[in-house]
């Protein structure tokens, strides 16, 4: 009996083991699904890809471009808003939606997901603060949207 159980769970493991290489293979096909999923305007949608970011070995079979310059010629950190991790998921979605041949498609949406972005890093304020700190997203978006 013991031997049975330990030679069935032997056969699930293997079969586990080869759907995970198989899936790990065949993974690139969805890359454009994967970047869509981390370049929305939501919550979990940033959340996913700051998850990805800090685990880029785990996707290397997309050869992702995490690449960034942060808020470029901008401050990263304007009077003292950290607005780096925002730029560097809208550095993402720039640099890979160009390299799929596909950023016009998606560059209005990418941009709205910079300005929610910088907007979740303002609400952690509040008065006067906030409202500077959403006028300075205001801002970055406007030159996105401008000259992106």
């Amino acid at each position: 009996m013991h031997r049975r159980l330990a030679t069935g769970l032997a056969a699930s493991a293997l079969a586990l083991v080869t759907a995970t290489a198989t899936a790990a293979t065949a993974a690139p096909a969805d890359k454009p699904q994967v970047l869509a999923s981390w370049t929305q305007t939501s919550a979990s949608s940033y959340n996913a890809w700051v998850a990805a970011r800090a685990n880029q070995a785990a996707w290397s079979a997309y050869a992702f471009d995490w690449s960034t310059d942060y808020c470029s010629s901008s401050p990263d950190n304007p009077f003292g808003f950290p607005f780096a991790t925002s730029c560097a998921r809208h550095d993402f979605g720039y640099r890979n939606y160009k390299a799929a041949g596909t950023f016009s498609a998606n560059k209005s949406r990418l941009d709205s997901a910079l300005y929610e972005d910088l907007k979740r890093v303002c609400n952690s304020y509040g008065g006067a603060t906030k409202t500077a700190c959403d006028g300075t997203a205001w801002t970055y978006y406007q030159a996105v949207k401008a000259f992106g």
